[in-house]
């Protein structure tokens, strides 16, 4: 197995320098730009950091390729290949980056033949730096993360996300889920505003599961490795592997309340990220 543990250290670093630009822009007046609905929204901060990440990232690695949120915004092409890719979100929370809602985070994957060898999730206000490579464990600011192994829905905390979505069927669809999984019941459902670092809650145990439809390859790959590292399952939120092309997911502490979310959410409709096939997060379920 090939080792790209420099690939790590140089994409931990380039999230500290990134981090450093969202601080510094994070109580500054903005000028916001819509994309697909009033809730998916652009900075130019967004813009600028990953400009910034991809610049430093190819002229040290020129033989490798990205996908990032604002440069397929922009109309560069969704292709995920065998070749060492960097998935990139330069802002995960962009909604709370504006109003200034302190969960904003910088979430860099690397993958090599469709697999995920290691993911980066920066929470920026918080000062969190979470991190797994393939095989090697995950962690939070260098301490070991652990699920929390809770095996009973009815005691789990569960996060998820609205999202950007807006037509009628999307929101019945997702507010529904919510209804069901509160009726089983959980304990409680709650919502950071950022899949990335919605995720890594359930990595640290805080959280117990989390599931979304609609979210995108970048907003989830680097946190998917990093919840498997962490000793959780990730799978589609019908209960089979997970493809993070695939725009679902659940992340759970435990195969029982993964399968358990699976039994009472619903998906609605969305096109698919391209490019991906069944097992493109780095294997079944992570």
């Amino acid at each position: 197995m090939a080792d790209w543990t420099d690939c790590l250290d140089f994409g931990i670093s380039l999230a500290k320098q990134a981090s450093e630009a969202v601080l510094t822009a994070f109580n500054r007046q903005k000028e916001v730009k819509l994309k697909s609905s009033p809730a998916d929204l652009v900075t130019e901060t967004d813009q600028r950091v990953e400009k910034m990440l991809i610049s430093a990232i190819r002229k040290r690695y020129p033989q490798h390729r990205f996908i990032g949120e604002e440069s397929v915004a922009a109309g560069e092409p969704l292709e995920l290949t065998d070749r060492p890719t960097w998935i990139i979100d330069p802002i995960d929370g962009t909604v709370n980056f504006v109003h200034r809602f302190p969960f904003v985070a910088i979430s860099i994957a690397f993958t090599v033949n469709k697999q995920t060898e290691f993911g980066i999730v920066y929470s920026c206000v918080e000062d969190k730096l979470f991190h797994a490579q393939r095989g090697r464990g995950a962690f939070l600011n260098g301490e070991p993360l652990h699920v929390s192994g809770q095996e009973d829905i009815s005691r789990c905390v569960v996060v998820t996300e609205i999202g950007a979505e807006r037509d009628d069927l999307a929101l019945s669809t997702l507010t529904s889920n919510i209804f069901r999984l509160l009726k089983l019941p959980v304990h409680g459902v709650r919502a950071l505003g950022t899949a990335a670092v919605d995720m890594c809650q359930v990595a640290t145990g805080g959280a117990d599961a989390y599931y979304h439809i609609g979210m995108h390859c970048w907003d989830i790959a680097a946190s998917a490795i990093i919840v498997k590292e962490a000793g959780g399952v990730v799978t589609d939120t019908d209960g089979s592997e997970f493809d993070m092309m695939s725009r679902r997911v659940i992340a759970a502490s435990s195969s029982s309340v993964a399968n358990r979310i699976s039994q009472v959410v619903r998906a609605f409709p969305c096109r698919r990220d391209c490019g991906g096939a069944p097992g493109a997060n780095g294997g079944a379920a992570l």
